[in-house]
């Protein structure tokens, strides 16, 4: 396990606050949110979240506004300069990640790919 300074990825305070409020309803405030991508969708890659205890060998460790994030090192290459953010809206809310690594998205939205 990595603890990196510079953060290739960034996490807004509203998503902190909201990932915060999920670990409280978890009943344990000391656990990392997972961010990762994986192989699938329409446009061949998706992005994943989900809560850990622990971190892996080859995970990076970014804190950042009270959230500890894991990246694995195959998701890492393609979250450089991403900023997670939470998005309040009438047609819904949920997260969303802006990453600047993305050349082509699917209709759906759900998946993207890049160069």
């Amino acid at each position: 396990m990595e603890s990196i300074q510079q953060t290739p990825v960034t996490i807004t305070p509203k998503a902190a606050e909201k990932v915060a409020e999920f670990m409280k309803q978890e009943g344990n405030a000391n656990l990392y949110l997972r961010v990762y991508v994986s192989g699938g969708g329409c446009a061949g890659l998706s992005y994943g979240m989900g809560f850990e205890e622990k971190a892996d060998e080859d995970d990076k460790v970014i804190e950042q506004n009270g959230v500890k994030l894991l990246l694995d090192s195959y998701s890492q290459q393609y979250l450089k300069g991403a900023n997670i953010d939470y998005i309040e809206s009438l047609m819904g809310s949920g997260f969303k990640i802006n990453n600047p690594n993305v050349t082509k998205s699917c209709s759906c939205g759900h998946s993207f790919s890049t160069e």
